[in-house]
């Protein structure tokens, strides 16, 4: 080989490696917190530089935005993260679906249920979270249950016959089965033994959140006096009949320590109920969450789930028996919409509560935010007649749904 041949080999060896390192590209759009368009650099699965640009006609008119993120969510498209048939390929399945929605990164949550189906599910959700396809989209797990009220009403769709005391024991094996991923539960803290859990739960560096209770104001402050530090969707999970001065609403609003989360789906709480608690809490104290089932996606009709028989409406998912709110037939991109409709709030505001303020809550430092050196889990989207519609949706730098 002579010596220029060899040059021009080794060129095309780095040219060669340099490409298959490297997946620069850029994305231009209006920047979903001022509306200003920019460009996005991206690289090996980061944002390298965040540019302003200037007006022009050419630029979409798509608005650029950190992915969402939801923390709470116990099924999708058929895949129930409670059920009896849940596998790896149904959480691959669920994640990809949830893309399309916007969603780039979830806890999957599992609900009051028998412990040993708890256990293997929280198993199977460990296997899906070392999944390289999919495994970055899920940060953690939320146990919602079963450690919370037994009473009717605020027990809501969990099964009755499944609700317990906590359990230190008994939470570690499920911990173990977790492979240490749950990162948040929701209990109730007026039970027998909750507020030395809590304290447990907490030094273990696992979230705490009030819900699905009916705990008095003592309670409250006794809970977050242990490390509580959030309401799981706050005005959900609640008796319909409660006295007005005393109930578990009004300590949960003024107490400053928590943050709250709601479900502002349009159905699940009144204008007035979103209203109240965001000018209460504001942007930076509150979380949107979906709180979907996984009839999410599916047509409308009666499930049977497990041991529940479901209605699926457009909007909502009933327990007829019991004759309250199953969860939620929508993903959390409805959410972000509505909210601007209830409150007024800027599109800024409604995207901080659906993806900023669970990364910050959760210590997902990459994510977010649009800033150089962050993940480039990005949405591109619409707003159509208030609805987030998604036109594409890039995980870690890598288009994982497009539209079109």
């Amino acid at each position: 080989m002579t010596l220029k041949s060899s040059s021009i080999y080794i060129s095309l060896v780095l040219i060669f490696t340099i490409s298959m390192t490297s997946n620069a590209q850029k994305i231009e759009g209006l920047l979903y917190s001022d509306g200003n368009p920019v460009s996005l650099s991206l690289d090996k699965g980061k944002i390298t530089e965040v540019s302003p640009l200037k007006k022009d006609a050419k630029i979409p008119k798509t608005y650029i935005a950190p992915g969402l993120i939801d923390i709470q969510i116990n099924g999708y498209v058929g895949v129930d993260f409670s059920g009896p048939d849940l596998t790896v390929a149904g959480v691959k399945k669920a994640t990809k679906a949830l893309w399309k929605a916007g969603v780039t990164s979830y806890y999957p949550t599992v609900i009051t249920s028998d412990i040993e189906r708890i256990k293997t599910n929280f198993a199977i959700l460990a296997k899906a979270k070392k999944d390289p396809e999919i495994g970055s989209s899920i940060p953690g797990f939320h146990l919602e249950g079963p450690y919370i009220s037994p009473i009717a009403g605020f027990r809501g769709a969990h099964l009755e016959k499944y609700i317990k005391a906590p359990d230190w024991a008994e939470f570690q094996e499920l911990q173990k089965a977790a492979n240490g991923s749950i990162k948040l539960i929701t209990l109730a803290p007026e039970l027998e033994g909750a507020i030395p859990f809590i304290h447990k739960l907490v030094e273990s560096g696992v979230t705490v959140s009030l819900g699905h209770h009916n705990g008095s104001a003592e309670d409250v402050a006794l809970a977050v006096e242990a490390g509580a530090k959030l309401s799981t969707h706050l005005g959900n999970g609640c008796a319909n009949e409660i006295n007005r001065h005393n109930n578990p609403l009004w300590p949960q609003l003024s107490n400053e320590a928590l943050t709250i989360s709601i479900i502002a789906d349009g159905f699940h709480l009144t204008r007035e109920e979103v209203r109240t608690f965001y000018k209460t809490k504001g942007a930076d104290k509150t979380i949107l969450v979906s709180d979907a089932l996984d009839l999410a996606g599916l047509p409308p009709g009666e499930y049977t789930r497990g041991e529940r028989t479901l209605l699926l409406t457009p909007n909502v998912v009933k327990l007829p028996k019991e004759n309250v709110l199953a969860g939620a037939a929508s993903p959390i991109s409805k959410c972000v919409g509505q909210i601007m409709e209830y409150t007024g709030c800027s599109l800024k505001d409604a995207v901080q509560m659906a993806s900023t303020n669970p990364a910050e809550f959760f210590a997902l430092k990459e994510l977010g935010t649009i800033e150089k050196g962050k993940r480039a889990d990005l949405i591109l989207f619409t707003m159509e007649d208030n609805e987030m519609v998604i036109d594409r949706t890039y995980v870690g730098g890598e288009l994982v749904y497009t539209q079109k």
